[in-house]
C-alpha cells in the first residue's frame, strides 16, 4: 500500500488527498453540500466558486470510492503522459466541461417549461405560479438539488486512457472479464448517454459524465496528444 501511494505522481496524489479530506469534512458538516456543491446558475444558492468546489464533494462512500479508485488507476498513467501541469488543467477543464453539458441540457428543460433559461430573474411571480404538476417538480429538482462529485473529470480521464491505450485490457470489479479499453470505455459513455436522456429524474448527473468525456476528447485533439508508439 505504501508503495502504491508513494509511486503516485504529485497531482494525482494531492487530488486524492484533497478529495478524501473534503469527504470526511462533509460527513461531519453536512451544510457543506449547500455551500460547495453546485446549483443551477439561476438558483439563489449558486455561488461562483462552486464551479470548482463541486468536484471535490461526494454524496457517499460508494461515490468517492469508485471515483478515487479510477483516479488512482487511470489518473497516474495519464499524468505521466501529459505531465503534471497539463494533467491538472485537463482534470479541471473536464470537470468544467461536465457542467457545460449538464446545465446546457437543464437550461433547455427550463426554457421548455417557462420560455426562459433564467425564469427567476426574467419572469414575474404570477407567470411562475402557472407552472404546476410534473413541470413544477422538474423545476424544483433543477433549482434545489446541488450537483457534486469528480465524475465528470474522471470520465475525462477514462476517455484519455482509452484514447492513449486502446488495447489495454480492463475489467469491472463485479464483471471480471477483460475487455480492451477501445471497446470498454466507449461502451460506458454510450450507457451514460442513454441514461442521461432516459432517466431525467435520476439523482445521478449522467450527462455531466458525458460532458467530461467530450471535453477530454476535445483537449486531447487541441493539444495534439499522440498515443505511445507501443499502442
Amino acid at each position: 500500500m505504501n508503495n502504491l501511494f508513494g509511486n503516485l505522481p504529485v497531482v494525482t496524489k494531492n487530488l486524492l488527498i484533497i478529495n478524501v479530506l473534503v469527504f470526511i469534512a462533509s460527513q461531519l458538516l453536512p451544510s457543506m453540500f449547500g455551500l460547495f456543491g453546485i446549483f443551477y446558475p439561476d438558483s439563489p444558492a449558486f455561488k461562483v466558486w462552486q464551479i470548482i468546489t463541486y468536484m471535490f464533494m461526494h454524496g457517499g462512500f460508494a461515490h468517492i470510492f469508485f471515483n478515487m479508485f479510477a483516479l488512482v488507476m487511470f489518473g497516474a498513467t495519464i499524468e505521466r503522459v501529459l505531465g503534471s501541469k497539463r494533467f491538472l488543467n485537463f482534470y479541471l477543464i473536464c470537470g468544467l466541461g461536465a457542467l457545460v453539458l449538464q446545465y446546457g441540457v437543464q437550461a433547455y428543460e427550463v426554457y421548455q417549461i417557462t420560455g426562459s433559461i433564467r425564469p427567476l430573474h426574467e419572469l414575474s411571480e404570477a407567470a411562475l405560479s402557472q407552472v404546476s404538476g410534473e413541470n413544477l417538480t422538474t423545476l424544483q429538482n433543477i433549482y434545489s438539488t446541488p450537483m457534486v462529485g469528480a465524475s465528470g473529470a474522471i470520465y475525462g480521464l477514462l476517455l484519455a486512457f482509452g484514447f492513449l491505450f486502446p488495447n489495454a485490457e480492463l475489467m469491472l470489479i463485479f464483471f471480471p472479464i477483460p475487455v480492451k479499453a477501445k471497446y470498454f470505455i466507449p461502451g460506458l459513455i454510450l450507457i451514460e448517454i442513454y441514461l442521461g436522456f432516459s432517466h431525467g429524474g435520476s439523482s445521478i448527473a449522467h450527462l455531466a459524465h458525458v460532458g467530461g468525456a467530450l471535453f477530454g476528447y476535445i483537449l486531447l485533439k487541441a493539444w495534439n496528444i499522440r498515443r505511445p508508439n507501443m499502442y
